[in-house]
């Protein structure tokens, strides 16, 4: 065993399990566990966490994801129970923070999601180790920090990496330049890629319609890369794609962290014959069920989180 290091017992959910296995393969420190996640008569779980006496005294993480309200329940029982049965540590690894985008009030009677997930999560017991680790990538608002209680140590990671090193592996690494298309980006990601030029697009509203414009930067010749934290229908990416082509852009291509695409709205994407709208559209595999989806269709490219993931769980 390497010095130093943490030999971890990594229990995953159902859809995690080839995400799990990329994490296992990235150290020998690395062991993945089993759940039978089975269901009553009526639907609710009935669980069961496999060897449980023999994860006394270890380091034990959970890989989960919370793809859909139906889901959360079985995980969350799993997540409150392991770092009772006198583990070292609890880590909690969830790529993708759900309800980050509702993080606030617009008027009085709106509920804000991202503060109740982050109050579920801050209520995991404490393990014998002290509060639990909680991994997320790239979540929406970075103040969202702060609605995390005492309990759990919120520990913000991001795909950005895997991103800049795809980057500099493609043939016109030299022309790349990378877009924002709101201000909201911009302020999220521009130190992270602040080598690279940059475009910025902005909304605004036009009557009852919001309009993508460019704000700043000249995207002429280049190969635009447009970055944000996540996708859902796609619409602004597919507006900002428009705006940067008819200023001269080369190529243009997308990376989100999370490819949530509800209701298969990654279709939009796909390469139509001979026309190509975006060169690559990069994700990584914190949305599971998309990451099955998009399989060997082109513009998609998967960056896996697996080599971050192992990293995070030696911290």
């Amino acid at each position: 065993m390497e010095k130093g290091k943490k030999q971890v017992r990594l229990f995953y959910c159902v859809e995690c399990e080839e995400l799990a296995h990329k994490i296992a393969k990235q150290s020998e420190l690395i062991t993945l566990q089993s759940i039978n996640w089975r269901s009553f008569d009526d639907g609710f779980p009935n669980l069961y966490i496999n060897n449980a006496e023999d994860i006394r005294g270890q380091h034990v993480a959970f890989l989960a994801s919370f793809s859909s309200p139906g889901v959360i329940f079985e995980q969350l029982s799993v997540i409150y129970a392991l770092p009772r049965l006198f583990v070292a540590s609890f880590t909690l690894i969830l790529p993708f923070f759900p309800t980050g985008s509702f993080e606030r009030m617009e008027e009085e009677g709106d509920v804000a999601t991202a503060f109740t997930m982050a109050r579920i999560l801050s209520n995991i017991p404490i393990s014998r180790g002290g509060p639990t680790s909680l991994v997320i990538y790239d979540i929406h608002a970075l103040q969202e920090r702060f609605y995390f209680g005492d309990h759990v140590l919120p520990l913000f990671e991001t795909g950005i990496p895997l991103l800049k090193q795809r980057l500099h592996q493609l043939p016109d690494a030299d022309k790349v330049i990378v877009a924002f298309p709101d201000d909201g980006a911009w302020k999220r990601f521009h130190k992270l890629l602040d080598h690279f030029p940059t475009v910025v697009c902005t909304k605004v509203r036009e009557g009852d319609k919001r309009i993508v414009r460019l704000k700043e930067g000249n995207p002429a010749g280049c190969h635009v890369v447009i970055v944000d934290d996540l996708v859902q229908s796609g619409g602004t990416l597919i507006e900002c794609q428009k705006v940067l082509a008819a200023h001269g852009a080369a190529k243009v291509s997308a990376y989100v962290t999370h490819g949530v695409f509800p209701k298969r709205s990654w279709e939009r994407f796909l390469h139509n014959g001979s026309e190509k709208a975006f060169e690559y559209f990069w994700i990584t595999d914190s949305c599971p069920h998309t990451v099955k989806a998009i399989a060997n269709k082109a513009p998609f490219e998967v960056l896996s989180l697996a080599g971050s993931i192992a990293n995070a769980l030696q911290i």
